[in-house]
């Protein structure tokens, strides 16, 4: 069970660890969690994709994180007394290892390294949304578009022969939350992206022909 919260386990503890957890399945479209539920679950991803997000005073969905395997979820439940911030869609089919808040607390009684790893986990996770809040309010969209895609390709990035494939079903819908512009914004981006020679679109799907090219975009190196 590869996830950084058991980092530090030996091999029989981390068997220990995943017997305490229970199995729990689900179909694409339905959800782990939701927003505003209290967090009393710890999940690990263990099969499939899954697309956290927000809905905004206005009901906009903004998608915030994608989970692959090895990746937890509702990290918040270690703290024994909070609210999911967001909801936990599967957006494939997808299996997580579940603890419930009374286990994991005992677990972190039995195991202090598991609250050592918890807590530099949620300190990773707020430094992860301060630079999504900071990309937000200072950087051009261009820029936006393309760290994104390169964070999806890092997390479930596929090599192919002509670059990497995000291997995830991914709209142009998809991209806009994720960076909070538009619809039609992100189609311009991709478009002039595709005749450049950066990318492959198709109606799901994205994959990066030149990373370096999506570097430099993403860095604002051309301005060098």
């Amino acid at each position: 069970m590869e996830c950084p919260i058991f980092k530090g386990l030996t091999a029989t503890e981390t068997t220990a660890v995943a017997q305490s957890a229970q199995l729990r399945k689900i179909k694409a479209g339905e959800f782990f969690f939701y927003e505003g539920e209290p967090a009393d679950h710890f999940f690990v991803v263990t099969a499939g994709l899954v697309r956290l997000s927000q809905i905004t005073a206005e009901g906009k969905q903004v998608i915030l994180h994608m989970f692959a395997p090895g990746n937890s979820m509702a990290i918040v439940a270690t703290l024994g007394i909070a609210l999911n911030p967001a909801s936990a869609e599967a957006i494939e089919d997808a299996e997580a290892l579940v603890w419930d808040s009374q286990t994991i607390q005992q677990l972190m009684n039995t195991y202090p390294v598991i609250a050592v790893n918890s807590m530099k986990m949620l300190a990773n996770r707020f430094r992860q949304l301060q630079d999504r809040y900071r990309e937000l309010a200072t950087e051009r969209v261009e820029r936006r578009v393309a760290r994104t895609l390169l964070r999806l390709a890092q997390q479930v990035g596929v090599k192919t022969s002509t670059g990497i494939k995000i291997d995830m079903s991914l709209t142009r819908e998809d991209v806009a939350q994720m960076t909070g512009t538009t619809l039609y914004t992100v189609s311009r981006i991709l478009s002039s992206w595709e005749q450049a020679g950066l990318v492959n679109t198709g109606r799901e799907s994205v994959e990066i022909i030149s990373p370096h090219g999506m570097v430099v975009i993403a860095e604002d190196l051309q301005n060098e």
